[in-house]
């Protein structure tokens, strides 16, 4: 499918990157806290079900008295043990270092380059890398979207939480409920039912209990073949849906611009680009209609800025997915920006979880990210 200009949202008009410069801050150590989260509403998709979310804490602290924060989601308890063994590694290899991202990057691609810099390596390091950037835009005393060159605004999102495959009543209800949180008018629906039939019935079940003008996502989180996708996809396109996300493997993007080319209904993907690298693949093999990269797996801030970038010339609507308090800012220096994805899941360890208004992210007006954490959730959710 086509993506012509005219359906890049005109509030994200193409901007240069113009980064103001701050204190220089020298690296003294990072610590990090794993926590185990409940999720308000368990997420259900066709891979697993998951009713926690497992985060890694990273507080960077410098020499100068100054502290970024940021924080990496696990997907797998297990997990958290890699996570935070890596961080540590990383932060002890650059341990004096002044902070300048694209230096430490390079520096830490060097020392990680026979482990490779992939998975959870990626993840670790874009979490160092996100307190790097949220450490220079709280020394500077800005919002991080200003330190890039943006401005504070409201970001449009859509309600992530919930919609997991369950009875349709349950659907229905779940998705009344979502919209009437802080006024969204979005919310994405996880397919991946046994059969085709339960795909359209749960579609149907959230559509008829919510206003005619919602905005519906699908994602199916990897769960067809090409040829499952092909069928249901032709199912689907008449359903006005704004995406059908990730229908097969996340890195087949020779079948994924199948689909791309043979449905209407637009195709997203990118949660799963392991660094800017393979979203360039992606974009140069027409894979998707929209992109939505991850923060840890694009590799942090710095990834992020690069994927922008790519969206930008290949005129790529591009997405967020998960980590709403970095995204917003991310997003409002993007210039191809389409949605932020909410998700609840770090609010409970968040002094001031971020805002949603009438449907749009907020973006805090305090420097840096805007994190700090509740100490005493950080305390009670410790593992």
């Amino acid at each position: 499918m086509l993506i012509v200009p005219q359906q890049i949202p005109t509030m994200c008009t193409p901007r240069v990157l113009k980064m103001t410069p701050g204190p220089v801050l020298t690296i003294r150590s990072v610590r990090t806290t794993v926590v185990h989260v409940p999720m308000k509403r368990a997420l259900g998709t066709s891979a697993r079900r998951m009713d926690i979310a497992p985060l890694v804490l990273i507080d960077l602290d410098t020499d100068e008295g100054i502290t970024g924060r940021a924080y990496v989601f696990c997907y797998l308890p297990g997990a958290t043990a890699g996570v935070e063994s890596i961080v540590r590694e990383a932060a002890a290899h650059v341990a004096g270092d002044r902070i300048n991202p694209a230096d430490l990057n390079a520096k830490l691609a060097r020392h990680f380059r026979l482990l490779g810099v992939h998975g959870i390596v990626t993840m670790a390091l874009a979490g160092f890398d996100a307190a790097c950037w949220d450490a220079m835009a709280v020394a500077k005393g800005v919002p991080l979207v200003e330190l890039l060159g943006g401005s504070v605004r409201p970001i449009r999102a859509y309600n992530s939480n919930g919609l997991s495959l369950m009875d349709t009543g349950a659907l229905a209800d779940e998705a009344e409920e979502l919209l009437a949180e802080s006024g969204f008018t979005a919310i994405k629906l996880r397919l991946g039912y046994a059969t085709l039939a339960e795909d359209i019935a749960a579609l149907h079940a959230v559509r008829t209990r919510v206003p005619s003008g919602t905005t519906v996502m699908t994602d199916y989180n990897q769960a067809l073949s090409v040829d499952e996708a092909l069928e249901r996809g032709r199912a689907l396109d008449g359903e006005g849906l704004a995406w059908i996300e990730e229908p097969i493997r996340h890195d087949d993007y020779s079948a994924s611009a199948t689909l791309t080319s043979q449905l209407a209904t637009p195709i997203q993907i990118g949660e799963n680009f392991d660094t800017p690298n393979a979203m360039r693949e992606a974009l140069t093999a027409k894979a998707c209609d929209y992109a939505m990269p991850d923060l840890a797996r694009i590799g942090g801030v710095s990834g992020w800025l690069e994927a922008a970038a790519l969206a930008q010339r290949a005129r790529m609507p591009m997405s967020s997915h998960l980590y709403p308090e970095f995204s917003a800012h991310l997003l409002a220096v993007t210039p191809t920006c389409d949605w932020l994805e909410y998700v609840d899941w770090a609010s409970p360890i968040l002094k001031d979880p971020i805002e949603i208004r009438d449907g749009h992210a907020i973006i805090p007006n305090r420097p840096g990210a805007g994190i700090e954490w509740n100490d005493a959730a950080v305390a009670r959710y410790r593992v």
